[in-house]
């Protein structure tokens, strides 16, 4: 008897023992100021992952441009389609290096990175501002991205601040219904009795850069608008643009409140993507529908008929690689009612992941996205906008995800590969570790993820400059061409 209640006494002390270790596992990072270093049993069978540096990703980023073209028939077949000969693509090089060792830019998002050939990637949208009032039509931005443009942020300010430049009124593109709807500051509108479809719920290629279209779920479905704008405070809108992708017979009973009588009309029949204008000057507004059999709803549209719109097309979880399946015919059809001078493409925050480190595997896929795209609005410039900063918590302080450096790394060989234009969102906010400084300003979320309203007028300044300052280079080719 003595043998068995010693040994279950050494059991005991043994699992006491194991207790508190792993209780110990289990410490603060700090206390009352001197730091704690955890015990972990099993830290001598763990395999870990190699490790990279902040440091060497950030060499990483700043290696050399290593894509070329590969052959004199490819470079001559880039130049016909571009339409610019061997001289005006020397000119160009040239301008263009002699452009940004004036100004002593660098790769913190100061400037645009243009990899097409002869740096002809905004080449489109410049031209449709030169064209100005002569252009017959707004010059036309949709700035596709995830949440973190979610209720118009960064895209409010940028919107403004070309607005204030070159002309321009109105928020553009709003979806019938959206999760933002109730924090986006520059219009508020919210439906009632329809059926989300996402692209991300869905497999249907039946998709325009919204990513969503909305079904009738009822008989007499409603969108009601409050264009009061409480953040850059644009002017009401004098018309009202509704945006659908079919129709059959719907009828529509509009009330506005610049009016005391309620308005009757009917929907124009349709099998494809189509623009109706509603004249007449209004805050509020009530739009109820019926005769709804075959209606298929995406939104409206708010803007003057001349400057420049950004049409916000965020959609909350979306990593952009399911822009591969945006129905080409859909978006050439949304082309001929809104074309597009310029597609702004901003995603990364849904992939980048603590475990990963290898991004090869979203470079390929995204390269089809950009191809995709290109064939979806064939006469627009594409501007791939790379992930920010964001932190995670490590040894009790907020620091850089090493993961970010590493997908922005993947990001800007995709515009490499696809010659198509880059900026360095992650440098504009200051590179590693800016995330948290956007914090301590209250710039940005206790996720230490997403912008605030405030970070996103920080960052919406900077890509405008980059703009500018790109603009700067083909005004100066244009002299140059005189």
């Amino acid at each position: 008897m003595g043998d068995k209640s010693g040994l279950g006494r050494l059991v005991a002390l043994l699992f006491l023992t194991m207790l508190f270790c792993a209780g110990m596992y289990f410490l603060p990072a700090s206390v009352l100021g001197y730091k704690i270093k955890r015990v972990d049993l099993l830290s001598d069978f763990k395999v870990e992952e190699k490790a990279l540096s902040l440091d060497s990703l950030r060499l990483m980023l700043e290696e050399p441009d290593t894509i070329q073209v590969d052959s004199a028939l490819i470079r001559d077949s880039l130049q016909r389609m571009a339409g610019i000969d061997s001289a005006m693509l020397a000119l160009r090089d040239s301008l263009y290096q002699t452009l940004y060792a004036a100004r002593e830019a660098d790769s913190l998002g100061k400037r645009v990175e243009d990899y097409s050939l002869g740096h002809i990637g905004l080449r489109h949208f410049f031209s449709a501002i030169k064209q100005g009032e002569t252009l017959g039509r707004p010059v036309r931005v949709a700035f596709l991205g995830d949440s973190f443009i979610e209720g118009d942020i960064l895209v409010a300010d940028l919107r403004a601040a070309l607005q204030q430049v070159f002309g321009g009124e109105g928020v553009g593109f709003v979806p019938v219904n959206s999760v933002a709807a109730k924090f986006r500051p520059t219009v508020k509108q919210e439906g009632e009795g329809w059926q989300t479809i996402s692209m991300l719920d869905s497999a249907q290629n039946i998709f325009t850069p919204s990513g969503m279209l909305f079904l009738p779920e009822g008989e007499r479905p409603e969108i009601r608008i409050d264009a009061q704008d409480t953040y850059t405070k644009q002017p009401l809108p004098d018309a009202l643009k509704l945006l659908y992708a079919r129709n059959g017979h719907a009828r529509i009973r509009r009330v506005m409140d610049t009016q005391a009588d309620t308005s009757f009309f009917e929907l124009p029949p349709s099998d494809r993507i189509t623009e109706y204008r509603l004249n007449g000057s209004f805050q509020k507004m009530t739009l109820g529908f019926s005769e709804v059999e075959g209606l298929e709803m995406l939104g409206t549209v708010m803007e003057g008929e001349s400057g420049i719109i950004v049409d916000n097309y965020s959609l909350r979880g979306n990593s952009g690689m399911v822009l591969d399946r945006l129905d080409s015919v859909r978006c050439r059809q949304l082309n001929e009612v809104r074309p597009y001078d310029l597609v702004i493409m901003q995603y990364g925050l849904n992939v980048v992941n603590d475990t990963i480190m290898n991004y090869g595997w979203y470079g390929s896929r995204m390269r089809k996205v950009v191809h995709h795209v290109k064939a979806c609005f064939p006469e627009a410039d594409l501007l791939m906008v790379g992930v920010s900063d964001r932190s995670r918590m490590v040894n009790g302080q907020f620091e850089t995800i090493p993961a970010v450096l590493s997908l922005l790394y993947t990001q800007r060989q995709v515009a490499r590969q696809t010659g198509i234009v880059f900026w360095n969102l992650f440098g504009a906010m200051g590179g590693v570790n800016s995330m948290t400084r956007y914090v301590e300003k209250n710039w940005a979320g206790k996720d230490y993820t997403h912008l605030g309203f405030r970070g996103g007028k920080e960052i919406a300044k900077a890509l405008f400059d980059a703009l500018l300052l790109e603009k700067e280079f083909y005004d100066e080719v244009d002299k140059q061409l005189e």
